[in-house]
């Protein structure tokens, strides 16, 4: 049996301290236990939520589940939302839970009917072991990489690489969780929908729970990580302490030692056969599937061995009248499984020493009553060799029940003894007339609380209307604030209208006669203008407007630059970069090896209207071609500069020979 940490572990005891969990603001006693001492305090529903967030507690323990939360789904939206490592138990059973007080006292935990006393009572059981975890999830945890912004943009060039940026990085983030989840040796499926330059998505199902996943919720730029449990079809409950029921136990010793395990009604749980475990290993896989009434061998006299193990479980042994033969134990194991010989001797004992204990089984089963248990009274019957009836006598005096009296004839009473039963029976009116008393008390109490229901909902009416008048007020401003954004927007409006009148201008301006720009098919390209020849200003520059492929960028100022910054223009490819001062030797020497053609900004003619700006088609083709020659006569100046260099030092080298 695997016992919980709780006892080293914080756990928080919850009791509804005043209000309804269906109402707006309820109240909640918290009990605060970390094994040795306890802290108490109430907290609202939201301050409850906040601490359990911040502490992380290994369990939120309660007498009722529905007073955490209202419905089903309130409550697997609660149990969603507590961190990883924390659990919510109800330590009053499962679907049909006792009373808090009885399991207390069952227990030995102290109760009392306040609020927090019962939320202190729950954090001491769950620290012991008792209830039953809540759970509306499986061990199956889905991971998600997704997407963490719109693929949308402004068309073009820049809007599909754009989209190619983010379904890389999609695809780059889910190879990274999948190499997580390999490395930690969990199980998964993964499912990727594909998409232009990647992965638009990503799900990994994943059998194992959040905490167990090496990957965080996260969304970072171009990604988002999102992680969340499946869902059961509906509540379940796991008990926090699995429970142990009586059994009939088979031991077969010697270098392989084998044990089989049976029930009370003759069923086999386990066999298990093993070379290594000493007596105490035996010992521990015994105790997690029972508690044995009967330990049995197949041979007479019971070897030393599993003489100890019976001793060491006090209970019953069980040995043939002779030595089991190989074929009866072969018939009386041909419906069960098992591994080898030794696990055949260990099972064939424990069903032949169920076997031989049926009747009696039946017999105290039958005498037990219906509410009891038949497995600890069978063991003191089998294992104590006492009475059924001299067990069920101790634990009805354990209960606190009366115990059975013989009939006999009563006696006359003597006239002191009736004068006792006379003062009895009026200490009994008065003390029936005292229980009509506190009836009343009851119902002036209720009438009161009903009052006060009444109070309460009145105040909730007129905190109420004080919300709508609140929200009334929040609106207006609401509209005052849209009406204001609206207005701005027609300013804006009318500017980009005044800019498409200077753009029209700008237009007709540079085609006056209509007649040539149809005959020449001349026209204006657009020039994108960058303050800078730095590696911010590029990069500015193409988050406000995209620079792409085949782009004429303007540089107003293009000292300055590095080669880092010569091949970060480079990248982009430009059909023609024009300058605005001289560019240092490394920035030339970058776009000169990259085939990037450089001209003055004087040599074409660039007109602007704000941040738009034109230049002549014929003006940039004749700058570029003014380029490749220049780049040609470059070309043969190198290499004359080079041959000049090699027959230098072939000379050089003749020279140092001779």
């Amino acid at each position: 049996m695997q016992r919980t940490a709780a006892l080293d572990d914080v756990i928080f005891g919850v009791d509804v301290q005043s209000g309804d969990v269906r109402g707006d603001a309820p109240s909640y006693a918290l009990a605060v236990f970390d094994g040795e001492s306890v802290e108490r305090d109430v907290v609202s529903r939201r301050k409850l939520r906040r601490l359990i967030g911040d502490e992380e507690p290994a369990i939120v323990a309660t007498d009722n589940m529905y007073e955490l939360a209202a419905d089903k789904d309130a409550l697997v939206h609660f149990l969603r939302e507590l961190p990883d490592g924390t659990r919510l138990v109800q330590v009053t059973g499962d679907e049909q839970p006792e009373p808090l007080s009885r399991v207390a006292s069952r227990h030995g935990v102290p109760y009392g009917k306040d609020p927090m006393e019962e939320a202190e009572a729950a954090a001491r059981l769950a620290a012991a072991n008792v209830g039953y975890e809540v759970s509306a999830f499986t061990d199956t945890t889905r991971v998600k990489v997704s997407r963490g912004r719109s693929t949308g943009g402004g068309g073009g060039w820049s809007e599909d690489r754009f989209t190619r940026r983010i379904h890389g990085s999609v695809k780059k983030r889910a190879r990274d969780v999948e190499c997580e989840l390999e490395a930690a040796n969990l199980e998964y499926d993964r499912d990727v929908t594909e998409k232009y330059g990647g992965f638009s998505n990503a799900i990994f199902e994943v059998r194992a729970a959040p905490e167990d996943i090496p990957v965080s919720r996260e969304r970072s730029g171009d990604t988002r990580t999102e992680i969340e449990r499946e869902r059961r079809d509906g509540i379940e409950f796991e008990p926090l302490a699995q429970r142990r029921d009586h059994v009939v136990v088979g031991v077969d010793p010697g270098t392989t030692t084998a044990i089989a395990v049976v029930g009370l009604d003759g069923e086999v749980l386990d066999v298990h056969s093993t070379r290594t475990a000493d007596t105490a290993g035996v010992i521990e896989w015994i105790v997690e599937r029972g508690r044995p009434i009967v330990v049995a061998a197949d041979v007479t006299p019971m070897p030393e061995t599993v003489e100890k193990l019976r001793r060491s479980f006090d209970a019953a042994g069980w040995t043939p009248d002779s030595d089991l033969p190989v074929d009866e134990k072969l018939h009386r194991t041909r419906e069960q499984a098992y591994d080898n010989d030794h696990e055949r001797d260990a099972l064939a004992a424990a069903l032949e020493a169920s076997d031989d204990h049926e009747d009696q089984f039946e017999r105290v089963a039958a005498k037990v009553p219906p509410r009891q248990e038949v497995g600890p009274v069978l063991a003191r019957v089998v294992a104590g060799e006492e009475s059924v009836e001299s067990v069920l006598e101790d634990r009805r005096e354990d209960d606190g029940e009366p115990a059975e009296t013989t009939e006999h004839t009563p006696r006359e009473l003597t006239a002191e003894e009736k004068r006792i039963k006379r003062l009895q029976d009026r200490v009994d009116r008065l003390e029936s007339h005292v229980e009509d008393l506190r009836g009343t008390i009851d119902e002036k109490d209720e009438t009161i609380a009903e009052y006060e229901d009444k109070l309460e909902a009145a105040r909730s009416e007129q905190r109420a209307e004080t919300r709508k008048r609140r929200e009334v007020s929040r609106l207006e401003r609401e509209n005052d604030r849209l009406e204001r954004e609206l207005q701005s927007e027609r300013d804006r409006v009318e500017d980009l209208e005044g800019k498409l009148e200077r753009l029209k201008a700008l237009w007709k301006l540079d085609h006056s006669n209509f007649a040539e720009v149809e005959e020449t098919k001349e026209g204006l390209v657009p020039v994108k203008v960058v303050e800078k020849f730095t590696t911010g200003a590029i990069e500015d520059a193409d988050d406000r407007f995209g620079l792409a492929e085949g782009d004429i960028i303007l540089f107003r100022d293009a000292t300055g630059a590095g080669r880092s910054t010569a091949e970060r223009l480079a990248e982009l490819e430009p059909r023609l970069v024009l300058r605005t001062g001289g560019l240092s030797d490394v920035s030339d020497e970058v776009l000169f090896e990259e085939r990037v053609p450089v001209a003055p900004a004087d040599s074409v003619t660039v007109q602007e209207v704000d941040e738009l700006a034109v230049a002549r088609e014929r003006e940039v083709e004749a700058a570029i071609e003014e380029w490749r020659e220049y780049s040609r006569e470059r070309e043969k100046a190198r290499t004359a500069e080079m041959v000049d260099k090699l027959i230098s030092e072939h000379r050089a080298s003749d020279r140092g020979k001779s």
